[in-house]
């Protein structure tokens, strides 16, 4: 008799199977010929090898629609095991990137988060340049999310320069932790409306999912990984330099910025207005420019953008 072990992973085995096992047990019942055990994070499965075969499509199609939607029942079990194509293969034709918290719809909401979309499928690395508001961050940890849920990638990392107004860390109470959340909760507010929160913390716990300051980068090779690097303007050449060249295999970048608060100190050049000029052209590298049009928050904040645009260019 063969024996196929599936071990499931980034996700809680409790919830995928089900209160008293009732999903497993649902599983069970469309493959009688097979000896189906779940125990801890793993499903052993014994019987002919071409059972087990079909059995392994077709459960790791659970898989993927469990990382998608959050939840798993006797209707989505059924209907996903009743047809041999994987959902890990299907496309979302309504442009849906999460199923977030309560069932809420994460989509691309204007022309240029789009654009970040289609340019990500393209290109391992991305640009994304405009103004706060733009959802420059949202869309990319958005992009991220989907990804880790697809298994395109086995992680998340999130970073940013420690550089805020002037402000010094060593003047802020706290350890390096409690010092550096605020300046990361743009990416934690993203992430708690995309996970579920016992979900999220158990990725900060097993490092599924990171957030580090940009100098901890430095001496990783980052494989595997959808990285993002936020308020890339505030970067030096040589942290710039650093971070891009961190990029391993089967990874992804997404470098968002804007060059219009640059808060590093005077004379001293943006590592990202010189990348954008320095990287122009590179066959894997795409850009996108954001602006006032995809503004979702208040439309005040578009009129805002609008005259400082002007005051700017005068």
């Amino acid at each position: 008799m063969n024996e196929r072990i599936i071990e499931l992973e980034n996700l809680s085995p409790s919830e995928f199977f089900g209160p008293h096992n009732r999903n497993i047990e649902t599983v069970k019942k469309s493959f009688p010929k097979l000896k189906i055990v779940a125990r801890g994070n793993k499903v052993r499965v014994y019987g002919e090898a071409i059972m087990l075969d079909e059995f392994e499509k077709k459960f790791n199609s659970l898989i993927t629609y469990f990382h998608r939607y959050n939840k798993l029942d006797d209707n989505s079990i059924e209907r996903i095991l009743s047809t041999v194509k994987q959902h890990k293969n299907s496309k979302l034709s309504d442009g849906v990137l999460v199923h977030g918290i309560s069932g809420r719809l994460i989509k691309a909401q204007s022309v240029n988060q789009r654009k970040m979309v289609d340019l990500i499928k393209d290109n391992d690395m991305l640009f994304a340049i405009g103004p706060a508001g733009t959802g420059k961050t949202y869309t990319a940890v958005a992009l991220a999310v989907k990804a880790l849920k697809e298994r395109e990638v086995k992680r998340i990392i999130l970073t940013r320069p420690a550089v805020e107004s002037g402000e010094n860390l060593g003047f802020l109470p706290g350890d390096l932790k409690e010092k550096l959340d605020p300046y990361m909760q743009p990416l934690y507010d993203a992430l708690r409306d995309m996970i579920p929160f016992e979900k999220l913390e158990s990725f900060l716990e097993n490092g599924t999912i990171q957030i580090a300051p940009l100098a901890f980068m430095r001496g990783r090779t980052l494989d595997s990984a959808f990285v993002i690097l936020d308020e890339a303007q505030n970067t030096t050449h040589n942290q710039m330099k650093m971070f891009l060249t961190r990029m391993g295999k089967h990874a992804k970048f997404i470098i968002n910025g804007d060059p219009g608060q640059i808060d590093l100190p005077r004379r001293q050049i943006s590592g990202l207005k010189e990348a954008l000029l320095t990287l122009k052209g590179i066959k894997g590298i795409g850009f996108v420019h954001l602006d006032e049009k995809d503004v979702i928050r208040h439309q005040l904040v578009k009129d805002i953008i609008s005259a400082y645009t002007n005051l700017e260019t005068e």
